[in-house]
């Protein structure tokens, strides 16, 4: 028997000895009052009929013996005597059962004295058992920690030391023996890019990337420069940058030489005489230019939209998407959106061959004609030339044997995209005869199935002509708009000369097929998509080799809707945040080049907390007894604060690959985020266990066990409270006193949201936890989710003033939010409905068997997402919560389901709060549901879709409503 058990017994024996002696007690004075009454009536009684009977005697012997006067007299005497005697012992037996009655009263008084003296001394009793288990658990606790402490191995971790370029030329580093060689090993140099230097950049002045008299466009100059000014990587000390960006491109008022170009780049202050570590950025607006034909480009890295092989070098040169957008904001106004998924089209195209290459074309179409009238036939011939021109490829080399480029390249040369291994007519003929091939092959397509695809090979109006190789476009952007939000998918033919690695037109039907929603179909698996390096291209585009032409049809028609909207998802989230804005497309390639160098991207910057009384000014403090506790049970041990695990995933390469392809912001390095990875179970016991709290140190458990430590499948951690109020101080005031106790908090955020600061005379609280009083800039319910540098762990428990929650709930939520930590848990549910008469969305508060949104007014979420609120969700939406001063709790439903596609995490049966007493309370106004009503509506424009998700299930406590052993304990008394 252990020591607890002895100690109940024990404290079960005394209470019930003190309830006996207390029992006769209360007895014996009982029988005493009693009896004395009992024994008084009974000797009044004898006496009165004693009296009685003598004057019956008396009245007889009147009568019949007429005794003589003087005999009457003594007697009636005598009697009076033992009637006054009578009386005053009754008098006296009335004052001793007043006495009687007094001593009754006060002993019954020293009894409830007593009996509230026990009960006190058993609360304190219960209380300071309740201490001493915590106290006892947390020695537990520091036990651990010291054992840690001493097995724990932290390296010896030294960063290198800044190396700063030496400003002349370093000759013996000799570049290879061709540009065309160039990898990041061969001409990049490191030793100026350290993994802590930062990714400083400097920024060439557009003076000194002038090309003789020709300046960058306008446009162009103006944004990309804009940009660079404000990447948090520029640096104006050259000594100390990593890379150099030179800005040379697209260039005003036509062709440019060479020569010209290469003049430049050698007279650039830092160019080194090979270029390393620059950039050379040839951004295009509208034309399609190749401006570093023919220029020695040296260690230099290229950066644009068109490329062929004997100029591009994979995975050192960066293809970027044509700047075609706005130089920065917003751009989801642009967008079209998800559904309806399926469109008129299944696939569409349109374009015009190249007018160079239209009467070879026309020569080989009457052949052509006859020759495939059946679909299989067509098929071979496709696959007959490809086979033919990989072999004419394979033999014929890039350049002549001399080195030199042909002198009709360098005479022709005209800012248009060359063909450099076009050697012979009949290779061009045989070309022409593949793309008449896939032509022909997707006319008879066509002709089966009209009403599902939309293919124009010629242009009625304007078009864009496109270099020797490729497909021009057609019309305006407009009117290709108006095709493309028609069509589900987007054909992109490739230009059949294998050296094109990708054009401008190419990537121009890239960005516009994305920004329209139609899925680009790449008909040849041999180009160089946009920033290939960091995005996953076959979430967002479909390649097929060209042999599959024949069965594009088939292929495209086994996408289920699911595929469809998640395919458009991907890439409309490729074009917002890559392609919208030139803005978005400087960053994006200085993310490729900073990855490449495992450099950490810049890290977000935490809103400050201002703290809304003056620095002289000390709050007064509540002084009395601390309110009793809702519930006696052990929740957790009482431990010392410490603060969550930052920045401790910053050079692991798959999660900076990872983050490029999901939702959210890429750009920036954020203390944590919601997806770590989860050691194996066993690997805690193994020398891994830091900062782990298994339930009865592995063994399991229930009840003591349980409320000693964490448990679950990820260190033990905090959580800070974030409280918004405005106007309503004696609510707050007393939500923050309910959260005395409370374990695993570690911080209380007040976000004063009244432009009119505390009382001065009003008294705060002491709850064992820093407490901040925030000031905000402005009232607005935004406020609740900044993302405050005072909050120091990952999870944040979010309350209204007016929730009234238990420690236990709390302390429950915040155990289901660690193993759902990429999601809202909280309490109150609500969903959205559709309403089929209006075709929209409406806010519902019903009770429901489906939910899609847990109201933060009492909900655990992850900083990270508060980042992500504050810097990265559009603007508009914010602008929204505070025009109506409401929703903001839908927006962040909002963003976490669009970030992870799940539900939020509903517990216990809390369904809303009320709180009669409040003064103000923003639901009761009557508009408070017609603003809901369009908040989701304008933030399903904003997302172009609908993110929340139904789920039909609420979480509660593992043994909750499980029948135990007497001897056992649940998790929790009541969830």
């Amino acid at each position: 028997m252990d020591r607890s058990t002895t100690k109940r017994l024990r404290h079960s024996l005394g209470c019930y000895i003190r309830n006996l002696l207390r029992s006769k007690v209360i007895l014996s004075v009982l029988v005493v009052f009693i009896t004395i009454s009992l024994v008084g009536h009974y000797y009044i009684s004898n006496i009165g009929i004693d009296i009685d009977s003598r004057n019956e005697i008396h009245r007889s012997r009147s009568k019949l013996d007429y005794p003589d006067s003087d005999g009457e007299t003594g007697k009636v005497s005598e009697l009076k005597l033992q009637i006054d005697e009578l009386r005053g012992i009754k008098a006296s037996v009335n004052n001793e059962l007043r006495d009687l009655e007094s001593r009754r009263q006060k002993l019954q008084a020293e009894i409830s004295g007593y009996t509230y003296h026990i009960d006190s001394l058993r609360s304190q009793y219960e209380s300071l058992s309740k201490e001493i288990s915590q106290i006892r658990v947390a020695l537990d606790q520091l036990k651990l920690e010291r054992e840690e402490t001493i097995n724990q191995y932290v390296p010896n971790i030294k960063a290198p030391q800044q190396i700063l370029m030496d400003p002349r030329p370093a000759k013996n580093i000799q570049p290879p023996s061709s540009p065309q060689l160039c990898k990041m090993q061969t001409c990049f140099d490191y030793s100026v890019c350290s993994l802590v230097s930062g990714f400083p950049v400097y920024v060439y002045s557009t003076a000194d990337s002038a090309i003789g008299s020709r300046g960058v466009e306008d446009f162009i100059k103006t944004s990309v420069i804009s940009s660079l000014s404000r990447s948090p990587y520029r640096t104006t000390e050259p000594k100390r940058a990593c890379v150099f960006v030179v800005l040379v491109g697209e260039v005003q008022g036509g062709a440019v030489s060479a020569k010209d170009v290469e003049t430049m780049l050698q007279e650039l202050p830092y160019w080194q005489e090979d270029g390393r570590n620059h950039l050379l950025v040839n951004m295009h607006y509208a034309h399609n230019s190749d401006i570093f034909g023919g220029v020695n480009t040296g260690r230099a890295i290229l950066v644009q939209s068109p490329f062929v092989d004997s100029i591009f070098r994979k995975n050192f040169d960066i293809v970027i998407p044509p700047s075609l957008g706005m130089a920065h904001g917003e751009v989801w106004q642009e967008l079209s959106p998800i559904s309806p998924v399926r469109r008129k089209y299944l696939l569409s195209f349109w374009g015009e061959i190249s007018s160079r290459k239209r009467d070879i074309q026309n020569q080989m179409g009457t052949f052509q004609k006859k020759l495939f009238q059946k679909e299989n036939v067509i098929g071979k011939n496709i696959q007959n030339i490809l086979n033919a021109q990989v072999a004419k490829n394979d033999a014929v080399p890039a350049n002549d044997d001399d080195g030199e480029e042909d002198e009709e390249d360098n005479d022709d040369r005209d800012n248009s995209f060359k063909l450099r291994r076009l050697k012979s007519a009949s290779e061009i003929v045989s070309l022409i005869s593949l793309e008449v091939s896939v032509v022909a092959a997707l006319k008879l397509l066509q002709e089966q199935v009209p009403d599902s695809l939309s293919f124009q090979f010629s242009c009625a109006r304007a078009k864009q002509e496109g270099n020797n190789a490729e497909w021009a476009l057609c019309a305006t952007s407009e009117e290709r708009r108006s095709m493309l939000v028609q069509s589900t998918f987007s054909l992109i033919l490739l230009p059949s000369n294998y050296s094109v690695v990708t054009t401008t037109i190419i990537q121009l039907r890239i960005y516009e097929s994305l920004k329209n929603g139609a899925i680009p179909v790449v008909l040849g698996d041999y180009i160089e998509m946009p920033f290939s390096e960091i995005l996953d291209w076959k979430r967002a585009a479909i390649f097929l080799p060209v042999a599959r032409v024949t069965e594009i049809f088939f292929f495209l028609r086994t996408f289920t809707d699911s595929d469809i909207a998640e395919m458009r998802k991907q890439g409309r989230f490729i074009w917002e945040t890559y392609f919208g804005s030139t803005e978005k497309i400087v960053v994006s390639f200085l993310a490729v080049m900073r990855t490449r160098l495992q450099i950490p991207a810049s890290p977000v910057n935490a809103e400050p907390t201002l703290s809304v009384f003056n620095a002289t000014f000390i709050p007064l403090k509540i002084e009395g007894a601390d309110p009793e506790p809702e519930t006696d049970e052990v929740l957790g041990p009482i431990e010392a604060r410490f603060p969550s695990e930052k920045f401790y995933r910053n050079f692991t390469q798959f999660v900076q690959w990872e983050r490029f392809n999901q939702p959210g912001d890429p750009f920036h390095l954020y203390p944590s985020r919601p997806w770590d990875v989860v050691l194996p179970s066993e690997a805690k016991y193994f020398g891994s266990g830091y900062g782990f709290r298994s339930i009865g140190k592995g063994v399991g458990g229930a009840g003591k066990e349980f409320s000693e430590s964490l448990g679950g499948n990820i260190p033990r951690e905090q959580f800070t409270i974030v409280i918004l109020t405005y106007e309503r101080e004696l609510v707050l005031i007393k939500a923050l006193q309910r959260l005395k106790g409370l374990p695993f908090l570690n911080k209380v955020i007040v976000v004063w949201n009244n432009p009119i600061p505390p009382a001065s005379d009003l008294r705060w609280p002491n709850i064992g936890v820093p407490l901040h009083v925030v000031k905000t800039a402005k009232n607005s319910l935004n406020n609740r989710f900044l993302p405050y540098d005072a909050i120091e762990t990952d999870s944040i428990l979010s309350i209204d003033d007016d929730a009234h929650l238990r420690h236990d709930e709390i302390v429950f939520g915040f155990r289901v939010w660690r193993e759902e930590r990429d999601r809202i848990v909280g309490f109150p549910g609500r969903f959205h409905a559709w309403d089929g008469i209006h075709h929209s969305w409406h806010y519902n508060s019903n009770y429901s068997c489906e939910l899609s949104m847990v109201l933060t007014g009492a909900a655990f979420y992850h900083k990270y997402y508060a980042y992500l609120y504050s810097y990265s969700m559009s603007q508009a939406i914010r602008d929204k919560v505070d025009e109506y001063t409401n929703c903001e709790d839908i927006a962040m439903n909002f963003l976490v389901s669009h970030i992870t596609r799940k539900p939020p995490v509903k517990v216990t049966s809390r369904w809303t709060f009320r709180c009669p007493g409040c003064p103000q309370t923003l639901s009761n106004d009557e508009t408070h549901f017609q603003e809901r009503h369009k908040c989701i509506n304008f933030f399903v424009k904003v997302y172009g879709y609908m993110p929340l998700l139904y789920t039909q299930y609420r979480v509660d406590s593992v043994l909750f409503k499980t029948r135990l052993p007497h001897d056992k304990q649940k998790c929790f008394k009541y969830i």
